[in-house]
């Protein structure tokens, strides 16, 4: 059974939050190499967040994409550089996901400063009042592990990817005209999924078997990647979190020093 969270909080952009610096921030699905990916906002979004912990919670990189001959940016290594340059002053982990997981060989390993796991449990301190704090336990892993479609039918996931980007080829174009129309950006991609049935029903399996995995480890809540789905909601009297990704959403899950979550979303206008 579904239980809507008491509260979903989305940061606004105010001065005061752009000064804050984070216990720890995650973020998903960059995808560098495909030609939707936010490159420039994402660098614009790290430079205004300053924070104690970056985890990079898989699909950073998509080489299924370069595979298929997609063309890397100068953006996109502008990213890598940025990060790698971050991590001198800043713990950075990545974590392993489907489209980069060239990286599992590196896992247990640093690139430049940047860890290489598989997966990582956070803890903090959420504040309840005066000196008093409550101890929480987040799991954090990219979600591809509890996909069936990537378990067992990794061909399927593949095509499937192909048509993703045919529907933001799609978005591309139709959002040009509306934006001469002077009108707001719609996704196509997002449209057709909370449409179907079952991508509905995917979406609340997926998140259902993300906590029974963070229960497993113990957890309060559970932090994951892969589906595009920004949220944050409580089943089950459990957490939930999804980062959702850096192609249309443009949202991280971002922990300030007092270890309130919040779900940031900085969408198309």
């Amino acid at each position: 059974m579904l239980h809507k969270p008491k509260q979903h909080f989305i940061l606004p952009k105010t001065p005061q939050l752009l000064d804050m610096k984070y216990q720890a921030i995650i973020v998903s699905d960059l995808h560098l190499g495909t030609k939707d990916s936010k490159a420039d906002e994402f660098i614009e979004f790290i430079d205004k967040h300053p924070t104690d912990l970056l985890v990079l919670n898989g699909d950073i990189i998509d080489g299924w994409a370069l595979n298929r001959g997609t063309k890397w940016k100068k953006q996109h290594t502008k990213v890598i550089s940025k990060l790698l340059k971050l991590s001198n002053k800043t713990r950075i982990i990545w974590i392993r996901g489907n489209h980069d997981e060239f990286v599992q060989e590196f896992i247990g390993t640093h690139l430049g400063a940047i860890e290489i796991r598989e997966d990582y449990v956070l803890n903090i301190k959420t504040w309840v009042e005066d000196d008093v704090y409550r101890n929480e336990r987040y799991y954090i892993f990219h979600g591809d592990v509890i996909d069936v479609f990537i378990t067992k039918y990794k061909w399927l996931s593949k095509i499937g990817a192909v048509g993703y980007d045919f529907a933001l080829w799609l978005n591309r174009v139709y959002n040009t005209y509306r934006k001469w129309k002077k009108l707001p950006y719609i996704s196509i991609s997002q449209k057709i999924k909370e449409s179907v049935k079952v991508a509905t029903n995917y979406v609340n399996d997926f998140e259902v078997t993300a906590l029974s995995m963070a229960s497993k480890k113990g957890c309060n809540g559970v932090i994951c990647g892969h589906i595009h789905q920004p949220a944050d909601r409580m089943i089950n009297g459990k957490r939930y979190l999804n980062s959702g990704d850096w192609i249309e959403n443009m949202s991280a899950i971002c922990i300030d020093k007092d270890g309130n979550l919040y779900l940031y979303e900085s969408k198309h206008l």
